[in-house]
């Protein structure tokens, strides 16, 4: 078995929406955000706009994993065809000098199959939360460039950076286990496995919190910092993530992992590390 892990990639998405921008969509939306506050104001009177103020506000980069691998097996197997005759009338045939008697109106020819068997898998899952999510894949259609290890601190001192909750290992591995397969043959002559891409994005995300003045209540406005989309959020990156700023986050693809490419070889593989630091405020 001939097998290949790429290097990993860490990438970053190119703003297509600037602060200006996203405040001023999220500043139309804020109402919305309080939601059943909203409805039960909504009978009196609509909340005029200066009874809201933005009282917070950060620009961060969301991960999401994208992992992508392949296999391909060329094999010969041995197989008995069962080939119907002309007519019942038939009693042997004759193929390339070969004889074969008629049972049942038909014969069988025993062959060699020359099989080949190409699978990719690829896999986009949520770098917060574990979860796939092949709509991340629609972010690829944007602009983005490779981070160079030296520009990580400088970036996570601009911006906030989400260490991934999602470890890459457990990607991989289940790519591995999608695209291996138990071949029945005779003979392989080629048995390929290859993860072709493990790369880690990071897309721009806009947060503001707005308080409403006198109800004494605070909502979040999230500004997708490339389709302009909006959600409504429930918490800040300080408490979404809370101690996960100390944390290394690894491209570690693990010892499990590499048994799989490597049976008993028992090698952790260390890709690399990385350490994000942000400057306390």
């Amino acid at each position: 078995m001939h097998t290949t892990l790429t290097d990993e990639r860490m990438l970053i998405f190119t703003d297509a929406l600037s602060l200006s921008e996203a405040k001023e969509i999220a500043w139309k939306k804020k109402v919305d955000a309080f939601g059943t506050v909203t409805k039960v104001a909504s009978f009196l009177s609509r909340p005029k706009d200066e009874d809201f103020k933005l009282t917070y506000s950060e620009h961060r980069y969301q991960p999401f994993w994208y992992v992508k691998g392949e296999s391909t097996y060329i094999y010969d197997r041995k197989t008995i065809y069962n080939w119907p005759t002309s007519g019942a009338e038939v009693q042997k045939v004759t193929i390339l000098d070969k004889e074969y008697l008629s049972k049942d109106g038909s014969i069988e020819v025993e062959a060699i199959d020359l099989c080949r068997e190409h699978t990719e898998i690829e896999v986009f899952v949520d770098g917060i939360n574990s979860e796939k999510n092949k709509q991340l894949v629609r972010y690829l259609s944007y602009a983005s460039s490779v981070v160079e290890e030296k520009n990580i601190k400088k970036l996570s001192q601009d911006s906030i950076m989400v260490p991934p909750q999602a470890r890459v290992s457990a990607v991989v591995r289940e790519v591995l286990s999608q695209v291996m397969k138990v071949i029945q043959s005779d003979h392989i002559s080629q048995e390929d496995v290859r993860i072709s891409l493990v790369d880690l994005y990071y897309r721009p995300v806009y947060a503001f919190v707005y308080t409403w003045l006198s109800k004494e209540k605070e909502a979040i406005v999230e500004v997708d910092g490339l389709t302009g989309e909006v959600s409504y959020g429930h918490k800040t990156f300080k408490e979404y993530v809370g101690k996960a700023l100390d944390q290394q986050f690894l491209f570690d693809i693990g010892t499990d992992a590499v048994d799989l490419l490597v049976p008993g070889g028992g090698i952790a593989v260390k890709l690399a590390k990385k350490y994000i630091e942000r400057k306390k405020k």
